[in-house]
C-alpha cells in the first residue's frame, strides 16, 4: 500500500528510451495501455547495434513512437512539446558511468545538467506534465551512515559523474520550486538484468566465468553494492509516475548489499563453474559501501523489491544465453 493518490497517466514521454532502463520501462508502459513517444540518440557509449536490438520489440507496437534525436537540441526538445501534450515525462537519457566521468567530465555535465534543463524550460509552460527523472546512489558519495536516507548529506561527491546527477537534483528543485512542476527524483541503486549495459560488472562476470577466463577483482572485494533488479527499479518508476506531486525524492534500491566478493560467488554458483579471480587495485572514485533506506518508498510509493541476487542473476544469464548479440557486442 502507499500513502500517495494514484493518479491516472496514458501519454509518456520517455528519454533514454533505447537503453537498458529505458527500453524496460517503455515495455511496462506499453503493457500498461500507455502511448509512448521514445528519445534516444543511440550514443555510441556501448553499442548502437545492441540498443537498436533492444528496441524490436517496442517498434512493432502501434503505441510507441521513437524519436531519434537529443536533449541537447533545444529546438528538438521544443517541438517534441509542441507538438504533444503528456501526461509524465520520465528522464533516463544520461551520460552513464562513474570511471570514464573522471576522464571527461565536460560531456557529462553538457548532457546531464543542460540536457535536464533543456527539458525543464519546456514543463515550466506545462505545469500539469508530471516529471520523474533518474538520479543515482553515487550522489551519497562516501557515506559512512548506512543505510543511505534521501535526508543524508549528498554534497561531497567523488566522480564528476557524481556530481553531475547532484546537479541535475538541484537544477529540478529550483525549476519545480519557481514553476510549479510535479517532479520526482529516483536515486537508483546498481541495476542489473537483462538488457544491461555490457561494461557493467555483472554482466562481464558472467561472460567471463562461463567462458573460464579470469575475473577482475578491484580492491579487498570487501566493498558492497545494493544490487537492484531492473524488474523491482521498473516497477518503482511507474508507481512514481503515479504519485508524482510536488517535489520529491526516493531511493531505489534492494536494501540488501552484497559485497564483490559475495556477487563473484554468486555469479560462479549461477554458472556452476569456481571463478577465477585477478585482483587489482581500488578504482579511483568508487564507494566502499551503496546502501538503500527504501522506508519513504515503501511508504509513499507501495515500491516493494522482490528479486534476490541468486534470481536475478539467474536471469540475466538465461537472457544473455538467449541473446548472444549482448555478450558478441561486449567492450571488454
Amino acid at each position: 500500500m502507499s500513502s500517495l493518490p494514484v493518479k491516472k497517466f496514458s501519454k509518456v514521454l520517455v528519454t533514454g528510451a533505447a537503453g537498458f532502463i529505458g527500453s524496460s520501462l517503455s515495455q511496462r508502459l506499453l503493457d500498461e495501455g500507455c502511448q509512448v513517444i521514445g528519445l534516444d540518440n543511440f550514443d555510441p557509449f556501448y553499442s548502437v547495434k545492441l540498443k537498436r536490438h533492444n528496441l524490436k520489440g517496442l517498434q512493432v507496437h502501434s503505441n510507441f513512437k521513437l524519436i531519434e534525436g537529443d536533449i541537447l537540441n533545444e529546438q528538438l526538445v521544443a517541438d517534441l512539446f509542441a507538438e504533444h501534450t503528456f501526461d509524465v515525462v520520465v528522464h533516463l537519457a544520461a551520460k552513464a558511468g562513474v570511471r570514464p566521468s573522471i576522464v571527461d567530465p565536460e560531456s557529462y555535465f553538457e548532457v546531464n545538467v543542460r540536457g535536464t534543463l533543456n527539458l525543464l524550460k519546456q514543463l515550466k509552460h506545462t505545469t500539469d506534465t508530471r516529471f520523474v527523472m533518474a538520479s543515482s546512489s553515487s550522489v551519497y558519495g562516501a557515506n559512512d551512515n548506512p543505510p543511505f536516507a534521501e535526508s543524508a548529506e549528498t554534497s561531497l561527491a567523488v566522480s564528476p559523474y557524481a556530481a553531475s546527477k547532484k546537479a541535475g537534483e538541484v537544477l529540478c528543485h529550483t525549476f519545480s520550486h519557481l514553476h510549479g512542476i510535479p517532479t520526482t527524483l529516483l536515486r537508483f541503486f546498481t541495476v542489473y538484468g537483462p538488457k544491461q549495459r555490457p561494461e557493467m560488472a555483472m554482466a562481464k562476470f558472467i561472460s567471463l566465468v562461463d567462458a573460464g577466463k579470469k575475473v577482475p577483482m578491484f580492491g579487498d572485494g570487501l566493498s558492497a553494492r545494493d544490487y537492484t533488479y531492473i524488474d523491482d527499479i521498473v516497477d518503482g518508476i511507474y508507481r512514481s509516475c503515479e504519485r508524482c506531486e510536488g517535489y520529491k525524492i526516493y531511493n531505489l534500491g534492494n536494501s540488501a548489499p552484497v559485497s564483490l566478493r559475495q556477487m563473484i560467488d554468486c555469479v560462479g554458483e549461477v554458472c556452476g563453474r569456481e571463478p577465477i579471480i585477478e585482483q587489482f587495485a581500488d578504482q579511483p572514485g568508487d564507494v566502499p559501501l551503496t546502501f538503500a533506506d527504501i522506508s519513504l518508498a515503501q511508504k509513499e510509493l507501495g515500491y516493494s523489491p522482490k528479486t534476490s541476487l541468486r534470481d536475478g542473476l539467474t536471469h540475466y544469464r538465461q537472457w544473455s544465453r538467449a541473446h548472444p548479440l549482448a555478450d558478441e557486442l561486449s567492450i571488454w
